[in-house]
This record gives structure tokens, C-alpha cells and sequence, in this order.
């Protein structure tokens, strides 16, 4: 009789529990609690000032917390803050790019600092990767902004981290450059990397993230897939609707191959 064989639970590669924080009299994280699933996107939600970045900095170990636990990848951030950054990469609001450099010449420096046994083949990999072998050898200054933020999440992938965090990594990015960076994300999670992302656009973390976490004033007042946030709200009735193009649909059959993309009114039939 042949025995049926478990395969182990890895846990959470990101867990936190009654997280806070503050700055003198003022409150930034009121008992933050949530965990992250291993290979997922994590969405962080929530207005400027509600306490995202700073959840951020002390998964990263930037920051002590005052009370409450959080381990990434089972290490604690308190007590073991060098396991927890050998398994982690952040990439912050602002590129954090040398623009007096090229941009391969940014991956090479940033692969021999973590110790890569080849730096130049890993520069070239991620140029290829990111679609920026043809800017490789020009200086970052010449780059857009779009190019400086893939070259940017490129650099936080060299040494293969198993969790990255992308803190608004959409900010100040125009349309084509936010989808571009929306692929990069949705190719990091197919690929097994956990994804924490903090944003303050609700269409980012509708359609990138398998949870979304709603941070308000320090505490999490939802946390769920989109289908159960969905499920607070009770659905409208609506007798008719006309279903127009979006947005999206509009700006990518002007800038695009001239093809719109799939609209709602599609999907729906």
C-alpha cells in the first residue's frame, strides 16, 4: 500500500502582526497585521501620509518597530536583519539610478557590490530582459523616465532576491510607462518572486495584485482578494448601461498599432 506523501506548507514569505510605529506624539502604524503568500502581488493601499512607506522601511530593516513582529521570508526583520536582507531588494519612489553612469555600466557596479561572479554577462542579461540593450551604453541621463525605473527594478533583481518591494513604483510615470512597469510586476510573480507593492492607484492594485491590503490612518481596515473586497459593497442595479471605451482603450489604439485593446463590452459577451 503505497503511502500518500505532504507536501510542507512553506508559510508566509511575508508575515506581520501588530506592527507600530510613531514619531513623537504622532501615530504612523496603529497594529498592522497581514501576511503575504509566497510568488504572490501584495498591494498596499492607501493615501499619502497613511503609513505605507514606512510599513516598507521596516521590512527592509530601515526601521526599528516599536511593538509587533514581522518576518520576511521566516527571518525576523528585529533580530535577524542580515538573513532578512540576503533575501530581499527595494526599490524605492525615486530611482535610485546614477545618471552620469550608462545604464550598463549601473548594473555592472551593482552586480560586483553583491559579489556576481560575472558582472558583465548579468548586465547584459537584465539590458536584454528589460529591453534596454540599445540604451545600455548611454548615459542615464538621457533615459526616460519609463527607462529609468525598468533599469531601476532591473538593478534590485541582480543576486536573484526572493522578495522584492516596489514602493510606488509607478509615481510620476506616464500611461505607457505604468503598463510597461505593470508587465515587469506581473512577470517578477510568474516567475516566483514575491511582489509587495505600495500604491496610492486603485486601478494599479485592481489589476496587478492577488491581495489588497487598505491602510488608513495606520491600521488595516480591508484585506482580501478584489473579488472579496468586491463583496463590502452591495452591487447596484442598473437597468441599462451604455459600455464605452476606456481610457486605456483610447490612449493605446492613438499611440499604439492602432488596434484598441479587448473593452469591457467584449469580455462581457
Amino acid at each position: 500500500m503505497t503511502s500518500a506523501t505532504t507536501v510542507a506548507d512553506p508559510g508566509p514569505a511575508i508575515r506581520v502582526h501588530d506592527l507600530a510605529k510613531s514619531y513623537a506624539e504622532l501615530a504612523v502604524l496603529r497594529g498592522v497585521t497581514f501576511d503575504v503568500a509566497p510568488g504572490s502581488i501584495f498591494a498596499l493601499l492607501g493615501s499619502n501620509g497613511a503609513g505605507k512607506t514606512t510599513v516598507v522601511r521596516i521590512l527592509c530593516t530601515l526601521l526599528l518597530p516599536d511593538a509587533g513582529t514581522a518576518t520576511v521570508e521566516g527571518f525576523d526583520v528585529t533580530s535577524e536583519p542580515r538573513r532578512v536582507r540576503e533575501s530581499i531588494s527595494l526599490t524605492g519612489q525615486f530611482a535610485a539610478v546614477d545618471e552620469i553612469l550608462s545604464g550598463r555600466e549601473n548594473l555592472v557596479l551593482v552586480a560586483k557590490l553583491r559579489h556576481q561572479r560575472d558582472p558583465g554577462r548579468v548586465a547584459d542579461d537584465l539590458l536584454a530582459r528589460f529591453h534596454l540593450l540599445e540604451a545600455g551604453s548611454r548615459r542615464v541621463a538621457t533615459y526616460s523616465g519609463g527607462m529609468r525605473r525598468r533599469l531601476d527594478i532591473a538593478m534590485s533583481l541582480i543576486g536573484a532576491p526572493r522578495v522584492i518591494f516596489l514602493d510606488e513604483p509607478t509615481t510620476g510615470l506616464d500611461p505607457a510607462a505604468r503598463l510597461e512597469v505593470w508587465q515587469i510586476i506581473r512577470s517578477l510573480a510568474a516567475q516566483g518572486t514575491t511582489v509587495l507593492l505600495t500604491t496610492q492607484y486603485l486601478d494599479e492594485a485592481e489589476q496587478l495584485a492577488d491581495r489588497i491590503a487598505i491602510l488608513h490612518e495606520g491600521r488595516i481596515i480591508a484585506n482580501g482578494t478584489l473579488a472579496e473586497l468586491k463583496q463590502l459593497l452591495p452591487p447596484a442595479t442598473v437597468e441599462y448601461v451604455e459600455v464605452q471605451p476606456t481610457l486605456e482603450d483610447i490612449f493605446l489604439a492613438l499611440v499604439g498599432d492602432g488596434q484598441p485593446t479587448t473593452t469591457r463590452q467584449e469580455q462581457a459577451s
